[in-house]
C-alpha cells in the first residue's frame, strides 16, 4: 500500500498547562486522556477492494456512530495496549511496538477485521505522541499509556464482516496500575466462569474476552481480591491466565513456568519479554500446562518460591494469595531478593532508558 500521510487538526484548544500539571501529579490509571487522537479509516469499494485512508490527528472527543454500527451489535472490535516512556534526555520511547502491531493483526484475522500495516500502526503512535508529548509523565514508574483500537463502523444489521472500519489511538497518562506502593496482591479463583474456550477468541485481544471476565471480577472484589484467575476446567483445571494478565511460577530449583500458549491465552508482550530476561538470568524457562493441583502440591512440599502476574499496564505484580471457595493458597515468603523483583527492575530499566537495551526492544517516538 502507499504510505499514508497524517494530516493534523490542532484547532481545538488543549488543556491548560496548569490543568495538565494537576492531572500529571496524580494520574492514576485510565482516568484522564490527552488532547488528541490518531485516526485511520478503512472501507471496501464497489469492486470489493479494501484500503486504509484518511490518516489524521484530530481533537480527542466523542466518536459519532450510527446506531446500527456493526461494533454495537456484533462486537467486531479489537485493541492493544503499550506505553511511551520519557527518558532522561527528554526523548520519548516505546517498548516492542512491532510485537503489538503483529498481535493487533492476529486479533484482526480472528475477528474478521482488516489487517493494518505495521508501518501505519507505528506512524499513528509517533504522530499522536508528537502532538501530545507534554502529556508523557516523568514520575518514577509512570508512563503514557497508548491504546490503539479498531472498530467496525459500517451501519447495517446482518451477521457478516463490516466493510467500514476505524482504527484509532488514544493516550492516557498512567501511574501504578493497582495504585500506591507495589505489594503482593490477592486473587480469586473463578469456579463458575470461563474467560475463553477451545476455538474461541482467547488469544485475540478483543473486548468480548474482558466483558466475559467482569462477572468473575465482581466476585473477586467481593472477596477482597484485586484480580481473578481462570482455569481450563476441561483440561485438568489447568491455569490459563488472570482477567487481564499472564501468570508465572518460580520454583526453588531454578525453574520459571508459565502456561503454554494454547489458543485460550493472550500472547503477552510482557510475558515473552519476561521469558527472555529470565533465561538470561539463569532460570530454566518452561511453557507448559500447570494445574491447580500442581500449584497446591508445590506449596505443600515447599518447592514453590514465587508467583507473579505480568502485563503492559501492571508490568509485574507479585501474587501473595489465591483465594478459593474452600480456602487459600498462600505464596511462601521470599528467601532473599525475589526473581520477580529483579526481572521487573531490569524490564523497567530498559523501558525507561536506565538499563542498556541490548535486544533492540525500544523504538523512539519523539
Amino acid at each position: 500500500m502507499e504510505t499514508l500521510t497524517f494530516r493534523r487538526d490542532l484547532s481545538q484548544q488543549p488543556k491548560s498547562e496548569t490543568e495538565r500539571a494537576e492531572i500529571l501529579a496524580n494520574p492514576g490509571f485510565g482516568n484522564y486522556f490527552t488532547d488528541h487522537t490518531a485516526v485511520v479509516d478503512y472501507s471496501v469499494d464497489a469492486q470489493g477492494e479494501g484500503s486504509w485512508h484518511d490518516a489524521r490527528i484530530e481533537p480527542y472527543g466523542p466518536i459519532a456512530l450510527d446506531p446500527s454500527a456493526a461494533v454495537l451489535h456484533y462486537g467486531q472490535e479489537i485493541f492493544e495496549g503499550l506505553k511511551a516512556y520519557r527518558h532522561a534526555d527528554g526523548s520519548v520511547w516505546t517498548f516492542r511496538p512491532e510485537a503489538n502491531a503483529a498481535r493487533l493483526n492476529t486479533s484482526a484475522r480472528r475477528l474478521a477485521l482488516p489487517e493494518l500495516p505495521a508501518s501505519v500502526f507505528l506512524d499513528a503512535l509517533r504522530e499522536l505522541v508528537s502532538v501530545d508529548a507534554a502529556w508523557v509523565p516523568t514520575g518514577d514508574g509512570e508512563a503514557l499509556y497508548l491504546r490503539p483500537f479498531m472498530i467496525a463502523t459500517e451501519p447495517f444489521l446482518g451477521v457478516r464482516p463490516a466493510r467500514e472500519v476505524s482504527f484509532r489511538v488514544i493516550a492516557s497518562p498512567a501511574g501504578n496500575y493497582f495504585g500506591g506502593e507495589l505489594h503482593p496482591v490477592s486473587i480469586w479463583l473463578s469456579e463458575h466462569y470461563a474467560r475463553a474456550g477451545r476455538g474461541g477468541t482467547g488469544e485475540a485481544k478483543c473486548g468480548g474476552n474482558y466483558a466475559a471476565s467482569l462477572a468473575a471480577q465482581l466476585e473477586a472484589e467481593a472477596q477482597g481480591c484485586q484480580q481473578v484467575l481462570f482455569l481450563d476446567q476441561f483440561n485438568d483445571n489447568a491455569v490459563d491466565e488472570l482477567g487481564g494478565m499472564n501468570v508465572f511460577f518460580v520454583f526453588k530449583d531454578g525453574r520459571i513456568v508459565t502456561p503454554e500458549l494454547n489458543g485460550n491465552i493472550l500472547h503477552g508482550v510482557t510475558r515473552s519479554s519476561v521469558l527472555e530476561i529470565a533465561k538470561e538470568r539463569g532460570l530454566h524457562a518452561e511453557e507448559r500446562k500447570i494445574t491447580l493441583q500442581e500449584w497446591k502440591d508445590s506449596v505443600a512440599d515447599g518447592s514453590l518460591a514465587e508467583v507473579f502476574a505480568c502485563g503492559t499496564a501492571a508490568v509485574i505484580t507479585p501474587i501473595g494469595e489465591l483465594k478459593t471457595s474452600t480456602g487459600s493458597i498462600v505464596t511462601p515468603a521470599a528467601e532473599g531478593e525475589p526473581h520477580w523483583k529483579a526481572i521487573r527492575a531490569e524490564l523497567l530499566g530498559i523501558q525507561t532508558g536506565t538499563v542498556e537495551d541490548t535486544r533492540c526492544w525500544l523504538t523512539r517516538l519523539v
